[in-house]
């Protein structure tokens, strides 16, 4: 794919997965023209310090919303490719503000899938989570419905060309509101609250969550949802790699979080192709153009009945100290 002739936006730009988007595509895929596209405008003039948008840089910064239809139509105009990162994101806060959390993921998406298509984009990948699959949040339902959107956003756009996919993987380490700096924060004062000691999550760094939907751009041909295949950490492990030596106290899950997490549920394996670093969720029905039954035409596998990629039954989990080198501490835990 010839990144140095396409003009690419990516909304939400301003968050982890948007700096560190940036940041790997000027370093390894330089494009035409790279839209930071978000609604903060601190956040945007302290990214524009570390990549200014002066001289002869392809880096532009647009203020906007993704509920604000008008400004996605503007802001869409001469650009090939849309990564769609906007969302709010932390389980509890949409528990507790569900009308805001309905309007950014759902409204917003809708706003993208229609901008997208009505200005010529040509791919759009939108970034989801394990919390869509069997949803017991809000956050994770609202993606569920923005995964909906987007694969069937292929027959919206008619004979227009233009493709939509999505990008679905776990938690990523270091991302706002992780937590991870709530331990470090925690550890000041000797003592750390895990919800529950059994508590699995898959664990990807931001670099290897930009990296994937970067490859995903260039295999999509619309209507995928591309799981990385990741590997999982227990919650307690995650503790001892912080601070071996602090006391835990356990409180309990909270309102919309689950034991395990689940990339894939066992009613999408029907659909879904295995690969060496990835699977491949396809769409049941696909009337638009050209959908093919897998991405590649080699090397793919289809899951069997019943398979079910949780968690909890993974089978690569990450020791204490590969969680201490993935958070940057010294094997042996931190020292005052």
């Amino acid at each position: 794919m010839d990144w140095s002739t396409t003009s690419v936006l990516i909304t939400g730009g301003t968050g982890s997965f948007g700096q560190k988007f940036v940041e790997l595509m000027m370093e390894h895929h330089p494009p035409k023209r790279l839209v930071v596209f978000s609604r903060d405008e601190l956040k945007q003039h302290e990214m524009r310090r570390r990549f200014p948008d002066s001289g002869k840089s392809p880096i532009r910064y647009f203020i906007g919303d993704v509920r604000d239809r008008e400004r996605l139509y503007r802001a869409f105009h001469g650009i090939e490719i849309v990564v769609h990162a906007a969302a709010l994101k932390q389980v509890p806060a949409c528990e507790y503000n569900p009308f805001e959390a309905i309007q950014t993921n759902i409204i917003g998406a809708k706003n993208v899938i229609d901008a997208a298509i009505d200005q010529g984009v040509q791919k759009v990948i939108a970034i989801s989570t394990d919390k869509a699959v069997n949803p017991i949040s809000l956050y994770g339902a609202t993606k569920l419905c923005a995964e909906k959107l987007f694969v069937q956003g292929n027959a919206y756009a008619g004979g227009r060309g233009i493709r939509f996919s999505c990008a679905r993987y776990g938690n990523v380490v270091g991302s706002r509101g992780s937590v991870v700096p709530t331990f470090l924060e925690q550890r000041q004062n000797g003592k750390i609250t895990i919800t529950d000691p059994r508590m699995t999550r898959f664990w990807i760094t931001v670099e290897q969550g930009v990296e994937f939907v970067i490859q995903c751009i260039a295999l999509m041909q619309g209507g995928e949802i591309f799981v990385p295949k990741a590997p999982s950490m227990n919650i307690l492990d995650l503790a001892k790699a912080v601070d071996a030596g602090c006391a835990v106290e356990y409180i309990g899950i909270r309102p919309g979080e689950k034991l395990h997490e689940v990339l894939i549920g066992q009613d999408e394996a029907r659909n879904t192709i295995e690969y060496d670093d990835f699977f491949t969720i396809v769409p049941v029905h696909h009337p638009w153009e050209g959908q093919p039954a897998t991405t590649r035409t080699d090397g793919g596998r289809r899951c069997p009945e019943g398979f079910r990629y949780g968690s909890d039954t993974n089978s690569r989990w990450l020791t204490i100290d590969e969680l201490q080198r993935m958070l940057g501490i010294p094997t042996g835990g931190l020292t005052d």
